[in-house]
This record gives C-alpha cells, sequence and structure tokens, in this order.
C-alpha cells in the first residue's frame, strides 16, 4: 500500500506569496467572479458579510526569527488570537463568494464593509461585527435594507 505523505504548509505559503508578488491573487479572484457572473449564477440583489480569524502560532521559529508583518493580535470573547481576518462577501441567492479581503486580525469587521458589497445590493446581512455599518460615511449613499443584529 502506498500513502503519499501530506506536505507542510510551505509549499501553499510560497505559492501564496508568489500570487502575491506578482499581484496574481486579486486578478484570479476577479476571473473566477467574471466567469460566474457571465453564468449568471450571482444575482447581485444581497449580500451576507462576514469574516473569521485565521489563527496562527504566535511565534517566530523561522528563518526570519519575526512574525508576519500582517499578523496581529486580537480578542474575541475572552479569547485572544492572533494572525489575520479574512473579510468575506457572499451572495444571498447562490452562497458564492464575490468578495474577498484579507487583513490583520486587529482591524474592526465594519470598517472592511465597503470592500465586500457589490453596489447593486438591495439587502445586507450581517452579524453584530458590523453594528453601525450604516451611520459610516462610506455608505451613507447606499439605499439597502440593513439587517444587523
Amino acid at each position: 500500500m502506498c500513502v503519499d505523505a501530506i506536505p507542510d504548509e510551505t509549499p501553499l505559503l510560497h505559492f501564496r506569496h508568489w500570487l502575491e508578488k506578482h499581484h496574481l491573487s486579486e486578478a484570479l479572484f476577479e476571473e473566477v467572479n467574471t466567469h460566474l457572473a457571465s453564468l449568471q449564477l450571482f444575482i447581485k440583489r444581497g449580500s451576507i458579510v462576514d469574516a473569521t480569524i485565521i489563527h496562527v502560532p504566535s511565534s517566530t521559529k523561522n528563518r526570519q526569527n519575526s512574525r508576519g508583518p500582517d499578523m496581529k493580535a486580537t480578542r474575541k470573547g475572552n479569547q485572544c488570537y492572533f494572525g489575520m481576518k479574512a473579510h468575506i462577501g457572499v451572495d444571498t441567492q447562490t452562497g458564492l463568494v464575490h468578495s474577498l479581503v484579507g487583513a490583520s486580525a486587529n482591524v474592526a469587521d465594519v470598517t472592511q464593509v465597503h470592500h465586500l458589497l457589490r453596489g447593486q445590493e438591495e439587502v445586507v446581512h450581517g452579524d453584530a461585527g458590523y453594528k453601525g455599518v450604516m451611520r459610516r460615511s462610506e455608505h451613507q449613499h447606499r439605499v439597502v435594507t440593513w439587517h444587523i443584529p
């Protein structure tokens, strides 16, 4: 029986850095979204916005003996995390991701909403991390129904 070894994260990390260095991650994501839109998979009437913490060890045991410059600490409830956040915009009808922003873990969710919306939404859903979003200056022109608890 032959079982392939599961690689560590190093090849994926190198690939991610290569994509970032050549500014290809955004272009690749846009190309996928363009293709999905051409298939009429995005309804563009509503979005769900949310963020997730990507927790990484705070250790500096690497070649440079340093932490990633985009990695920061944050607190969720009584728990501390170190890493980044993925801020995500999802189409309400299809559940497909249409926008994604990576940021330090300490960046407030509410400050990233304008990057996650497509501009044609009639309805936006979000959790308590987005409280007060409708009063922010970058959303004053939006005519949407906000569903934020």
